[in-house]
């Protein structure tokens, strides 16, 4: 079931912000693929792997060790500092970040940019605004620890639980 809850989310929350606003972004004259590939194309791939393969990592990390979903209505029972967690508080959105940054390498798209921007701007707001005083309120001192010792969106030194 936590299999089934996690892919739900995964469509329906990141799969909207990665796939279906930026095809509204783009609209129709802006979604064909360039021909032929150049630079930008070309570095849009592994940018795009990378943060798939960021997302999915931080995917399993939270049914696993945290027995939940990135879902509010359905959070981890367990505080997460492992995997990437260790070095990033939020690596599941840096994940997302990089594959919308590889979608602008890769239409080369000003809007896309733009999108970009804003998707960062809510992003950071809602971690400030929500998440982190959830989360405050969820694991208390632990957090608290965690949250002084791990940098919000730049990876740092390695975590270790006191």
């Amino acid at each position: 079931m936590l299999l089934l809850k996690n892919i739900l989310f995964t469509v329906l929350v990141p799969g909207t912000a990665v796939v279906l606003l930026p095809y509204l972004v783009l609209g129709p004259s802006g979604r064909s693929t360039p021909e032929p590939w150049g630079a930008p194309q070309l570095a849009a791939v592994p940018l795009a792997a990378a943060g798939l393969l960021i997302y999915l990592s931080c995917l399993w990390d939270f049914a696993r060790r945290g027995r939940g979903t990135p879902a509010p209505i359905d959070p981890p029972r367990v505080l997460v500092v492992e995997g990437l967690y260790r070095y990033v508080r939020n690596p599941m959105y840096v994940g997302v970040f990089l594959v919308l940054l590889a979608e602008v390498l890769f239409f080369e798209s000003r809007a896309l940019a733009l999108y970009i921007v804003g998707w960062s701007v809510f992003v950071n707001l809602f971690v400030i605004l929500y998440e982190e005083p959830a989360l405050r309120r969820r694991f208390g001192f632990s957090y608290e620890e965690y949250r002084r010792a791990v940098r919000r969106w730049v990876p740092g030194r390695a975590y270790r639980r006191a």
